[in-house]
């Protein structure tokens, strides 16, 4: 019954979420039903029409549209989006959470309290230049700034990641940006227990820091510990990712899962006691809960935390059935108080793995039980990773499109030990907590780290076992998982009608990757995309994509992202001229040389790497039909030769404001 009823949740907080269905619509709908279906509990017979279950249903659904309608408070009174938002106000923000920064800013996510006194409603992305002589804002912190938020732009490459739509599925809808200077932090401010806990775990990493830890190790140590990934470098995150071990550096469900097991082996002898399996739950969920508040109660830790509070009552009852019905309780109890969670890929993989684990890991056991302990240990180890990475497969494509094919290597190499790392990890901070931490004891853990950093840095450099730029949409996701589920229900139980479904999603399969094939054969397209210091223009045409830029060393990853989602299979790279012809149209290129176009007037100018010309002239003597300028552009200019254009009635297109454009033939 929990499963249907999370199913109908999940559904409602689709519907509301991308429909804005205000709260207060399902909100009167529930009210309305609630006597309906108790009435029709009374009276619906048994093998009737199930109007008891459809209504719960739609009740259900309601439910959904309702807690995520006042998730994102837009359509609730006081939300900060009915004011006006095109006049500067005072705002009373508080820090609600701590992002890691860039070498520009120290980012940001804050409450509003109130604008210009008057009491408001939701969640603003604020952004402060980066200043190493002020101390950066900590979680509860309060201030005053006068300011006019911004909307969050949206991508300026085809196909790259939408940060907009990222934060709109967090509740977030404007930024504000500004400096220190700008500011009015209030002295007393009122103190959460988020910010209690944040403020908790850096008092735990002042008292690591003291122990000498290398700078390398300390990063990985306060992400595996302590859920806090600011300080790890680029190399070694790299690494872990590469490696298939990623998961490793987020405090989630794998350590919570591991540490549940410890806890359940080392409070087992309570079991004797009086109630002494009660005892043992308690004591297990304060423990975890503490842990999470060491943590930082981070949304990632309390997430991990919630679900395996529930495993740890499902162990309680004993009834393996009910695994699946406790783990859709959790989500359930999860998605109700935060609902928007929903959208996040952490929730999403980690109750894709939970799920795939409790599924298929015993069906795998099944198949082969070895008598030699350690034979049948590595086998266990490997049913759970090969469980859990079919159970993410789908997902992880869809967003990430590669596959580290060594993923079991770097789990039998690390997982096992995991739970002895982070036990002597556990210990190490307690004893830091009260300042008796040995010397010898904190080497040694810094030599464990480094170990494990070494082992899966080496299992990364197995470059020819990555497999990167996988083409993975949508509609491959919801297929991948129906290949998935049919294929473990027809291993473990060989039926014709299966085999049919199975045989049935994998031609599915096939013909949407032939029918993309078939589309992007037909597919030409000629695109001017922004990049900072660089001018780039690509012309696809079929599967073949020709980049035609100033500076080759100076693409970033704008190319790859679209030759990922194109599917392209050919690329080739040439230095930008002057003129093109697109399709009867001519585009005139004139860079920092400010050569002009003297014998031809064309149709479209491209302004790059900030030419010293008069516009003004040059617009009355060619009269093109639009103007471009791209990343390569002084800012200053940029703002002149807009307003030039506007003088002129003359349609100007800056793609570091509008993003990319598509020329049409």
């Amino acid at each position: 019954m929990s499963i249907k009823l999370t199913l109908c949740v999940i559904l409602g907080i689709v519907i509301g979420f991308y429909y804005e269905v205000a709260p207060f619509l399902p909100l009167i709908t529930m009210l309305v039903l609630l006597p309906v279906v108790y009435w029709v509990s009374k009276k619906q017979q048994r093998k009737g029409f199930p109007y008891f279950e459809i209504l719960t249903s739609i009740i259900t659904i309601c439910l959904g549209v309702f807690v995520v309608g006042i998730s994102v408070g837009s359509g609730m009174p006081n939300h900060y989006t009915k004011l006006d938002l095109n006049q500067e106000k005072v705002w009373h923000l508080k820090v609600r959470e701590v992002l890691k920064p860039n070498s520009f800013s120290h980012r940001y996510i804050a409450q509003i309290i109130a604008t210009d006194d008057e009491q408001a409603s939701g969640k603003l992305l604020f952004s402060i230049s980066a200043d190493s002589t002020v101390k950066p804002l900590q979680v509860d912190d309060e201030f005053l700034i006068y300011a006019k938020p911004e909307s969050i732009r949206s991508p300026l490459n085809p196909h790259q990641f939408d940060y907009k739509s990222y934060l709109e599925k967090q509740g977030i809808l404007h930024q504000i940006r500004t400096d220190h200077g700008s500011i009015v932090k209030k002295e007393k401010a009122s103190n959460t227990l988020f910010g209690i806990a944040s403020n908790f775990r850096e008092h735990i990493i002042s008292k690591l820091e003291k122990k000498n830890f290398e700078s390398e190790e300390m990063g990985v140590i306060q992400a595996l510990l302590l859920g806090k990934r600011d300080d790890i470098s680029e190399t070694t995150y790299n690494n872990y990712k590469n490696a298939g071990a990623v998961h490793i550096l987020a405090v989630s469900g794998l350590h919570v899962g591991i540490i549940l097991f410890l806890l359940e082996f080392f409070l087992s002898p309570l079991e004797r006691l009086p109630k002494g399996k009660t005892i043992k739950l308690i004591l297990v969920v304060l423990l975890f809960w503490s842990y999470a508040f060491v943590a930082g109660l981070s949304p990632s830790i309390v997430r991990a935390v919630t679900m395996f509070s529930f495993v740890a009552y499902a162990f309680y009852l004993n009834r393996p059935t009910n695994s699946f019905n406790i783990i859709a309780l959790s989500m359930l109890f999860i998605l109700l108080v935060k609902p928007l969670f929903l959208f996040q890929v952490g929730f999403q993989m980690s109750y894709a793995a939970v799920f795939a684990i409790v599924w298929i890991y015993p069906k795998l056991q099944k198949l082969w039980f070895p008598e030699n302990i350690i034979i049948r240990k590595t086998w266990q180890l490997l049913s759970v990773s090969v469980a859990a990475q079919l159970g993410v497969l789908p997902i992880s494509l869809f967003y990430f499109h590669q596959f580290p094919a060594l993923f079991f290597i770097s789990n039998l190499l690390v997982i096992p030990f995991l739970g002895l790392i982070l036990g002597l990890g556990i210990l190490v901070i307690v004893l830091a907590l009260i300042d008796f931490l040995p010397q010898f004891m904190a080497d040694g853990f810094n030599w464990v780290i480094k170990l494990m950093n070494s082992v899966i840095g080496w299992v990364a450099q197995q470059e020819g076992f990555i497999i990167k730029n996988i083409p993975f949409d949508s509609v491959q996701l919801l297929l991948g998982y129906l290949i998935i589920t049919v294929l473990v229900v027809f291993l473990s139980k060989p039926k014709w009608k299966v085999a049919l479904v199975l045989f049935g999603g994998i031609i599915a399969f096939q013909s949407w990757i032939i029918w993309g094939q078939m589309l992007v054969q037909e597919k030409e397209a000629i695109i001017l995309a922004h990049r900072s210091r660089n001018t780039i223009l690509f012309h696809q045409l079929g599967d073949s994509l020709s980049i035609l830029t100033s500076d080759k060393t100076n693409l970033g990853n704008v190319i790859d992202n679209y030759a990922v989602a194109e599917t392209i299979q050919k690329v080739d790279t040439s230095i930008l001229k002057n003129s093109y012809l697109i399709g009867d149209e001519r585009l005139f290129i004139v860079d920092s040389l400010a050569i002009l176009p003297l014998e031809e007037r064309p149709d479209y100018l491209l302004l790059t790497q900030s030419p010293k010309l008069n516009l003004e002239r040059l617009l009355d003597s060619i009269k093109p039909k639009k103007i471009f300028a791209d990343g390569s552009n002084y800012p200053s200019l940029i703002r002149k030769w807009k307003a030039t254009c506007n003088q002129k009635e003359i349609p100007f297109h800056y793609t570091g404001e509008k993003g990319y454009y598509v020329f049409d033939f």
